[in-house]
């Protein structure tokens, strides 16, 4: 192969890569989803698959966070405490039976009450309970029948929540990029195959071909 021959063959090569890297990053797919219960205003109100949401003024359009009931049988909440920014939903789902949310504490503004029902009422597997905090402070909470064993929780509403240590941003998420994170991957892969191309055309140019490589066109 002649210089020429091979310096247009590193040109499609690299132009194809360029062209994959945008194919990659068009290939984003953004999935929505919808529950099948809402909130009107605070009140509370029970769908008919066993999920109850409630909330305040804000209507929930905020992000949500979940939160473990019982996991594996332990008398615990998963995580027992969380840190969220007002506006957040934060999902309770049970893993196992007889727990409730009771609500300790919480700001003087809030109006949370709860899993619905009395304090003494109780759920179980697959029920699952949300509320939506708008209001800054800490909001501590138990569950009713468990609450000497240990099974406490904290909700902690801040304006802002730092990455903690250096004060700095927190690192973002790929899946939360305008790409996805296995676009980013090919985009790597296809840029590492570009540099290799030019490499490669550079020592050819200065080093010319070898003897071995001048096939039938003399």
């Amino acid at each position: 192969m002649k210089r020429r021959d091979f310096l247009t063959a590193a040109t499609g090569v690299a132009g194809g890569a360029g062209a994959g890297v945008t194919a990659a990053a068009a290939q984003e797919t953004t999935t929505t989803s919808s529950g099948n219960a809402t909130a009107s205003g605070n009140e509370t109100t029970t769908a008919t698959n066993g999920t109850t949401t409630s909330g305040g003024s804000s209507g929930g359009g905020g992000p949500t966070e979940e939160v473990i009931v019982g996991p594996g049988g332990s008398l615990v909440f998963e995580p027992a405490e969380i840190t969220i920014t007002p506006g957040t939903t934060i999902k309770w789902v049970w893993e196992s039976d007889n727990h409730n949310v009771v609500p300790e504490s919480q700001p003087e503004e809030a109006n949370w009450e709860g899993t619905p029902g009395a304090p003494s009422k109780t759920y179980n597997t697959g029920y699952e309970y949300s509320h939506t905090f708008d209001t800054l402070g800490t909001y501590e909470y138990f569950c009713q029948p468990h609450k000497t064993a240990g099974m406490v929780g904290t909700v902690v509403v801040k304006e802002n929540i730092s990455s903690g240590g250096g004060g700095g941003q927190a690192e973002a998420d790929p899946e939360h990029m305008g790409v996805p994170f296995q676009a980013h991957f090919v985009g790597l892969a296809t840029l590492l195959m570009m540099a290799v191309s030019l490499v490669y055309t550079f020592f050819l140019l200065k080093y010319g071909e070898s003897p071995h490589a001048s096939g039938g066109n003399r």
